[in-house]
């Protein structure tokens, strides 16, 4: 078994796709384009976000800047080369980062999800 996708429900698709795409540097793919749906090719798993249905969006309450969801149950990894390196950059486009004890280097997206930026691994 291996991971295929995964996904992230968002009340503002534009504005989480465009973070996303402008700031993180994932390419959406225009194929699968639809008013609800954005897919990214992300050299692994394929990651996507879903607009929740307008109504249940209209009561969602996000802040600005927005707060770090903490205890939320899922966090994603994107692997790059020189983490350092990605948080500084990141940092200087006015991104939330979260220094973590051990070292680690998060970021919250427009909607408070915390994305952690890893190391690539080596596959055995």
């Amino acid at each position: 078994m291996r991971l295929g996708r995964a996904m992230i429900y968002v009340k503002d698709l534009p504005r989480m796709a465009a973070f996303y795409t402008d700031t993180l540097g994932l390419q959406p793919i225009a194929e699968t384009r639809m008013d609800n749906w954005v897919e990214f090719a992300s050299g692994g798993a394929t990651f996507s976000l879903h607009a929740v249905p307008s109504d249940i969006a209209a009561q969602i309450e996000i802040s600005s800047p927005p707060q770090p969801r903490e205890r939320g149950a899922i966090k994603l990894t994107f692997e790059v080369d020189d983490v350092a390196s990605e948080c500084r950059r990141l940092e200087a486009l006015g991104v939330t980062i979260l220094r973590r004890p051990w070292g680690g280097c998060e970021v919250v997206d427009p909607e408070g999800n915390i994305i952690q930026i890893g190391p690539k691994k080596v596959n055995p």
